[in-house]
């Protein structure tokens, strides 16, 4: 299996399909970056080179007892666009990912960087009571009809997660102060969000998100939950190549 290594050791794992401009993907927590999958393959066999990786304490990366915040996530990420030298890359969050995006470019910059995505973004900042108690895909909702499957491999993920790398995570995405990364990002920038997120809620994530980045263009999905890269995912990949094209 492929792997960079951090600054400090710790082994980073990640996923690299397909060839051409390179689109790098942020996972959410407390999953992995086999929660892209479908966004990987899409992307891939639509002309890009899609990379996503397992941020440390999650899937197969180390499960480190020091580095689960956000600024040890950042460079985890800048060592692995800097190891695969990734030139006028697209980064793409989610949730917890968009932190690590908007982290990257408050610390290294966006000189790798053509555009940003973020999806269900945890920017500009939270506190714990700002997350609502929710289901991650909205299957609490009339009508809901969320597969077993789509459930299922959000468990499987999850317990892939390191005890101490997923608690430690919850204080880096939830009350991490992102403001003044999103105030550095100066490429074009794709925000999407559900208005019926229940996790990061969208008057708090993707619409204040949107309005403090530059040149940031807000697309809103009508009563989409939080967890949109399984329940929009046509949807999410017809969007993201759309904006990669542009």
């Amino acid at each position: 299996m492929p792997f960079v290594t951090a600054a400090d050791g710790a082994q980073i794992y990640y996923k690299d399909w397909g060839t051409g401009r390179p689109v790098i993907l942020s996972h959410g927590w407390p999953l992995n970056s086999d929660s892209w999958e479908a966004q990987q393959l899409f992307l891939a066999t639509h002309g890009y080179r899609a990379i996503a990786h397992d941020r440390r304490g999650h899937g197969r990366s180390t499960q480190t007892w020091n580095g689960n915040e956000m600024n040890t996530y950042a460079d985890d990420l800048a060592t692995l666009i800097d190891t695969l030298d990734l030139r006028d890359a697209t980064l793409v969050g989610f949730s917890t990912g968009d932190g690590e995006v908007a982290r990257y470019v408050g610390r290294h910059g966006t000189a790798r960087l053509a555009q940003v995505v973020l999806v269900s973004a945890v920017p500009p900042f939270m506190l714990y009571h700002d997350l609502a108690d929710g289901p991650f895909f909205g299957n609490n909702r009339p009508g809901a009809d969320v597969s077993p499957g789509i459930r299922e491999a959000f468990w499987r993920q999850s317990l892939q997660a390191g005890y101490r790398g997923a608690y430690e995570c919850i204080a880096a995405f939830s009350a991490t102060d992102f403001r003044a990364d999103l105030d550095a990002i100066d490429v074009p920038t794709l925000v999407i969000h559900g208005d019926d997120d229940q996790v990061v809620p969208f008057e708090v994530g993707g619409k204040a998100s949107a309005a403090r980045i530059k040149n940031a263009t807000l697309k809103v999905y009508p009563g989409a939950p939080h967890g949109i890269t399984d329940t929009h995912k046509e949807q999410l990949g017809a969007d993201l190549l759309e904006f990669l094209n542009s």
